[in-house]
C-alpha cells in the first residue's frame, strides 16, 4: 500500500465516476470509501467498464451512511472538499489516514456532512471564476496525487512489487 489518503466519495451518482476512482484507487494504493445509498448499482456495467480491470486491484469499502464511515476512521482527519472553501487543497500536510471527503454531482456535500464536528477543514481546488465544479473522479486525483507526492510517493513493499 502507499502514503496515499483514503478517499470518501458521499453518495456518489455517477457510475463512471466511481469506476475511475475505483482505477484510482487501484494504482495509488488509496482505500477508496462509498456512502449510500448509492445512485447505481455497483455492478452496473458503466462503472465496471470505466474501472477497467482494477476492480480486483482496488481497495473499495461500502458504508451505510456518513457516521459509519466515520465510526470505521475514528482517528482519521476529515477534509470536506467544496467550492465555498479559502483552505486550498494544495497548502494541507496530509497524512495517510486522512480522509478526503468528496459530495456527489452535481450537487456536492451537504452542509450536514461539510459541517459534521469530525470534518477538520473545508477545502478547495482553484479553479477560474464563474466555473461550478471540476469533475469528481479528477478531483480526487489531484488531491490524492499531491498527498502521495508529499510522502515522496512511498510504498510499502512488504505486500509485493507494485509494479
Amino acid at each position: 500500500m502507499s502514503a496515499a489518503p483514503h478517499i470518501a466519495f458521499y453518495e456518489p451518482r455517477i457510475p463512471e465516476n466511481t469506476g475511475a476512482a475505483i482505477r484510482l484507487s487501484a494504482v495509488t494504493g488509496s482505500h477508496l470509501h462509498l456512502v449510500e445509498p448509492l445512485g447505481f448499482d455497483l455492478s452496473e456495467p458503466k462503472l465496471r467498464r470505466a474501472g477497467l480491470d482494477y476492480h480486483d486491484l482496488a481497495t473499495v469499502t461500502l458504508h451505510g451512511d456518513f457516521d459509519a464511515l466515520l465510526t470505521a476512521m475514528p482517528a482519521s482527519r476529515v477534509f470536506a472538499f467544496t467550492a465555498h472553501a479559502t483552505t486550498v487543497y494544495s497548502d494541507i500536510d496530509y497524512r495517510p489516514d486522512d480522509v478526503l471527503l468528496f459530495g456527489p454531482e452535481p450537487t456536492g456535500l451537504p452542509e450536514e456532512a461539510m459541517s459534521h464536528s469530525r470534518v477538520t477543514d473545508r477545502v478547495r481546488i482553484p479553479m477560474l471564476p464563474g466555473r461550478r465544479s471540476l469533475n469528481l473522479s479528477n478531483s480526487a486525483a489531484l488531491v490524492v496525487y499531491e498527498a502521495w507526492r508529499q510522502a515522496g510517493f512511498a510504498i510499502d513493499t512488504s505486500e509485493g512489487d507494485p509494479s
